[in-house]
């Protein structure tokens, strides 16, 4: 039997547009999800905010996000460096040696997207923090 016959969607050889964000996030999770575990927790997207403004040192970080230990910044900048979204420098001009790091250009095309995130936290956390104290107070 032909797809025609049992009513099946026929694919069509053409050049396909790309389906709108939200639907191929929909789709296509396996592929998104990998990546998204990679640049969405909290630490990265501080971290990577924080070098959007300036190359920095590993304590000039720390003290940036508070709150950060020192095991979660190191294995997050890792991971960040592992995935092309920063640089690590080894500045020999300094004693004991020093390191810093900067943000990519693979990096920076996330400044946009994390510029709107944060845009969005600052219009919209206050009316977050009411919905958690309702939900708070109608659960107790």
């Amino acid at each position: 039997m032909s797809a025609i016959d049992e009513d099946l969607p026929i694919k069509s050889t053409a050049t396909r547009r790309p389906k709108a964000v939200s639907t191929e996030a929909l789709l296509d999770v396996e592929k998104a999800r990998p990546v998204l575990e990679q640049i969405a927790n909290k630490w990265s997207v501080l971290i990577l905010t924080v070098l959007c403004t300036r190359p920095s040192r590993f304590n000039e970080i720390m003290r940036r996000l508070d709150g950060i230990t020192h095991k979660a910044l190191a294995d997050a900048l890792k991971r960040l460096e592992r995935n092309g979204l920063i640089r690590r420098e080894v500045l020999t001009t300094t004693t004991p040696v020093g390191v810093e790091y900067t943000i990519t250009s693979l990096g920076r095309s996330l400044q946009q997207p994390f510029e709107a995130l944060y845009a969005w936290s600052m219009t919209y956390g206050p009316e977050l923090e009411r919905a958690q104290k309702e939900y708070d107070r109608v659960r107790d």
